[in-house]
């Protein structure tokens, strides 16, 4: 894939016309990549830092219908979800695997029961399953152990799905570059190139490790930055319409945070909903959605309010864990590419796609991790007009190539296996034959193993140490401090496939190791507000409002009144075809 000296071979090579090129390397660019080569289109991909280095690496690795979404009435963006969903279910086993959700009600929720039950049935029936079933609060604390029980109504477990964000935008690129396509990371988009009439026809780019500029010419330019969208946009007068949100998690090891599958409930404190979820051996806690006013070049890291908000979810429902700050392992924030209403509450905005064509450039964003392929394939039908040779889409491909390989190694466990084959598709007999001595065994405290770390410094662009650690593996927020104490080994298996010196890893691992004290973990406790006061005013405000009757006897009629609506809206919506909800923009 990326061997020897890929980079300076395709960069001898950028200046030649494209059909289409590509800013952005997260899953909505990798999608685009993807589709546009399985077109014939002579397509290239550049991506400013490490592909999935922003949102596509900091996602809550959810591969889900949207539960939320039926709430707002997004019934159109909920199915395609679900139908998604389950596509990449059944052709990436290993890297998209089932999730079992549990649905905590309490007396203290806003939302009843029964709003919860109509939602989990339109959600099943859109799927064309039923996954989902209630339990008593007694039954339903032997599927959560340590779950508090006071006010505990009972819950319901539902069926979603999860993955590797990261490992999915790295297979998703690595097909396309397999048959033909082109990406190389740590390449900018300085500026657009225009005709006179001022329409877009390439790019001015920049190699970020060499800082040669090259000018890249196509027929299609595709802005799919995410939060970035705004800028290249408003190099062709396109107004400023992205509002950055941040979402952030904290990591805690499985076995001091024990939960065998999801569970969501509703923050005691504003009521959004909030997950408690296993992940590749730890235990993710998440997510906040709040605005980010910080420069988006940097990396995003945690803020002292979401690392309190978060540990209080943690409080409310485990109580008798006693969790303290001390326990978190590690912590991530990623940026959410939302449009902007100037709605007051960052929850409410629209999580749909977009699709502006300004001057002949396309820009793409928002949107959802599952439905990246129907993002991709929306994106290619609006520059229909710009490439009169496009065959027809085909919107009945797997989203990911089959895998129809075997892995020679007999020791492998089943479940690495599976998970190999998942990750890295019809690469993996390569990984597991680059192996050394003791390389095929699982590193202590996650599911991956050393032949990974390897196989991600000899074959898969890896420019820096957190390239490597943080997301070709996931070392960086699996373990406490980023990992620190295996980068010896990490070294000894790695330096000579990439290339460094010993000054170099020095350099890369001082780098990497303050890159993680500094965005990959908790802020200092002294800045971090006391969460345990937060729950206690919170349930005081319950407390109050309970007395003065401000539940209304109003709540259970308009929650069977809205059950209602839904069960009506999904009739209605069978009825008819599907079309991804999205807005469209042509200049």
């Amino acid at each position: 894939m990326w061997t020897g000296d890929w980079r300076e071979n395709v960069w001898q090579e950028v200046e030649r016309p494209y059909d289409i090129v590509i800013v952005g390397g997260g899953i909505t660019g990798a999608g685009i990549l993807r589709e546009a080569v399985r077109l014939g289109l002579r397509a290239l991909l550049v991506e400013q830092k490490d592909f999935a280095w922003g949102t596509s690496s900091r996602s809550s690795k959810l591969v889900h219908g949207g539960l939320r979404y039926l709430k707002e009435g997004k019934i159109g963006l909920t199915r395609a979800s679900v139908l998604e969903r389950e596509h990449l279910l059944e052709e990436g086993p290993g890297l998209i695997d089932p999730l079992g959700f549990l649905l905590a009600t309490y007396k203290s929720d806003k939302t009843g029961r029964l709003v919860f039950r109509a939602g989990l049935t339109v959600y099943d029936l859109l799927a064309l399953q039923w996954s989902h079933k209630y339990y008593s609060p007694r039954d339903f604390q032997m599927l959560a152990p340590h779950l508090t029980t006071e006010g505990l109504k009972g819950g319901f477990r539902y069926g979603d799905a999860q993955t590797d964000d990261a490992r999915l935008v790295l297979r998703v690129i690595a097909e396309a570059v397999a048959e033909g396509g082109v990406a190389i990371n740590y390449v900018a988009a300085e500026s657009v190139l225009r005709e006179e009439n001022g329409r877009v026809t390439g790019l001015l780019v920049r190699d970020q490790l060499t800082n040669q500029t090259a000018r890249v010419t196509a027929r299609v330019v595709v802005s799919a930055t995410g939060a970035w969208a705004d800028e290249l946009r408003g190099q062709v007068g396109g107004e400023a319409k992205i509002r950055p949100l941040r979402g952030s998690h904290l990591v805690f090891r499985s076995w001091r945070l024990p939960v065998a599958q999801a569970i969501s409930f509703l923050h005691p404190i504003d009521q959004r909903p909030v997950m408690i979820f296993p992940w590749e051996g730890v235990t993710l806690v998440g997510t906040t959605d709040v605005d980010h006013h910080k420069a988006l070049d940097k990396e995003p890291c945690i803020s002292p309010e979401e690392t309190a908000y978060l540990l209080a979810a943690v409080d409310s429902q485990f109580p008798s864990l006693g969790i303290t700050l001390s326990d978190v392992v590690a912590a991530f924030a990623g940026v959410r590419p939302v449009i902007g209403s100037g709605k007051e509450d960052p929850s409410e905005e629209s999580r749909d796609h977009v699709v502006w064509v300004e001057d002949g450039l396309l820009t793409v964003t928002g949107g959802k991790l599952t439905t990246f392929r129907l993002i991709a394939l929306d994106a290619l039908k609006e520059v229909r007009h710009l490439l009169p040779d496009l065959p027809e889409l085909d919107e009945n491909l797997p989203v990911l190539n089959p895998v129809d390989v075997a892995l020679s190694s007999e020791s492998l466990p089943d479940e690495v296996r599976r998970r190999l084959l998942g990750r890295y598709g019809t690469l993996a007999p390569a990984l597991t034959a680059a192996a050394r001595s003791g390389e095929l065994e699982v590193i202590p405290g996650t599911q991956t193993i050393w032949a990974e770390l390897r196989w991600a410094a000899r074959a898969e662009a890896v420019v820096h140490l957190d390239d490597l650690l943080l997301r070709r593996v996931r070392l960086g927020i699996l373990l406490p401090e980023g990992g620190a104490a295996l980068l010896p080994r990490v070294q000894a298996i790695c330096q000579e496939e990439l290339g460094w010196d010993d000054g170099r890893w020095q350099s890369e691992q001082a780098a990497y190791l303050a890159l993680v004290r500094g965005c990959y973990s908790v802020p200092d406790a002294a800045l971090i507000p006391d969460w345990r006061a937060m729950l206690a005013e919170a349930a005081q405000n319950e407390w109050a409002k309970a007395a003065e009757g401000a539940d209304g006897k109003w709540q259970r009629p308009l929650q069977f009144a809205f059950a209602l609506l839904l069960g009506l809206v999904f009739v209605w919506w069978m009825r008819g075809r599907y079309s991804p909800a999205r807005e469209i923009t042509m200049r």
